[in-house]
């Protein structure tokens, strides 16, 4: 009985993991005697949007790393689209993207010279139509032809937004991806985020540290501590277990004092 149980377990797991846009499997990273992510496990369903929350030095950040091959796993698996990245990194990278507010594009070059380069390296066809379409999205249109140095951090955040959608992406990374914006402009961008994923299916992973984003926007959250996801759940999930009524205060609970039980 045992053994059929496990073997179907295995088979559902195996299913979840070819439904699911990304699946990380027992993730690690160690930096010789420090471990950044501790054997993490997780997928996020196609065209969905997912949160990564947690406080510095969660692991948040190197989680992403190693999900753009940046950083080498020092184990663990990660599958995007159903293939697995240690194998086919180069093409998938080619359908997926990711914006940080702390990766800058080059000063130097003027917003449309930026986003020409990233589209020619990702072999995008209708360069300038592609351009047009994102500056009126994301509201650069007066900005295309000034250098990106003299651009406010806030306008360079929208800058480096266009940037990550040039290949129109089917797996989009964000890091902190309304940093800098004004209410009115981070709305902006969250309802372009919203019709993108809705127009073109495409699946997000936020790490955030803006609650009441993560709320209007995620349809579940993944708490990190300490390199390990804590608990899991949807907003509403999540604020009915805690019985706080924002995720900022939920947030807190978990950061002070651990999760009030294992995640599944």
């Amino acid at each position: 009985m045992d053994a059929t149980v496990n073997v179907v377990t295995a088979a559902n797991a195996q299913h979840d993991v070819a439904r699911a846009a990304i699946a990380v499997d027992g993730l690690v990273k160690r930096y010789r005697d420090v471990v950044a992510v501790d054997g993490i496990t997780f997928t996020v369903p196609h065209g969905s949007f997912t949160a990564l929350l947690g406080g510095n030095g969660a692991g948040k950040t190197t989680t992403i790393a190693m999900m753009l091959g940046l950083v080498l796993p020092t184990a663990g698996r990660i599958t995007i689209l159903g293939q697995d990245f240690a194998t086919h990194g180069k093409s998938l990278l080619a359908q997926m993207n990711f914006q940080s507010p702390y990766a800058d594009l080059p000063r130097r070059l003027t917003v449309r010279q930026n986003l020409t380069i990233y589209a020619r390296l990702y072999g995008v066809k209708a360069v300038k139509e592609r351009i047009a379409y994102l500056a009126r999205e994301l509201d650069l249109d007066t900005l295309l032809n000034r250098p990106l140095g003299e651009l406010s951090a806030g306008q360079r955040t929208r800058a480096g937004l266009a940037k990550a959608f040039i290949n129109r992406p089917r797996v989009v990374l964000l890091d902190e991806p309304t940093a800098s914006l004004d209410p009115d402009t981070a709305d902006w961008v969250r309802g372009f985020l919203s019709r993108y994923a809705q127009e073109e299916h495409a699946t997000f992973l936020i790490a955030s540290h803006n609650m009441l984003e993560v709320e209007r926007l995620c349809d579940r959250v993944l708490m990190m501590k300490l390199g390990r996801i804590v608990d899991s759940g949807s907003p509403k999930e999540l604020l009915a277990k805690y019985g706080r009524t924002t995720l900022e205060d939920v947030f807190l609970d978990v950061a002070r004092h651990g999760p009030l039980e294992a995640a599944p």
